[in-house]
């Protein structure tokens, strides 16, 4: 019976993170559909978000559903539930 319990608990668990929107890791307010980076050689990348994660400092990495993924700093990203312009 404890086995069950636990094994609920963890279970429950993982279905919380799972509802976290499409925020990678720990965090229930922030879904976002698109994004715009700034790249270091100053091209622009829009497209739809797959998933995101920010990180301690001022960097996010975002996963573009094109499969491309960037680590780029805060200041040259912008995230929105709209589609971006």
């Amino acid at each position: 019976m404890k086995k069950l319990a636990i094994i609920t608990t963890l279970v429950g668990g993982l279905l919380f993170f799972t509802a976290c929107g499409n925020k990678q890791f720990l965090d229930t307010t922030y879904t976002f559909k698109y994004a715009m980076v700034q790249l270091p050689d100053g091209t622009v990348k829009k497209g739809k978000v797959a998933s995101w994660k920010d990180y301690e400092g001022e960097q996010l990495q975002i996963k573009f559903t094109d499969g491309t993924t960037v680590l780029v700093n805060s200041n040259n990203a912008v995230l929105s539930v709209e589609p971006i312009k």
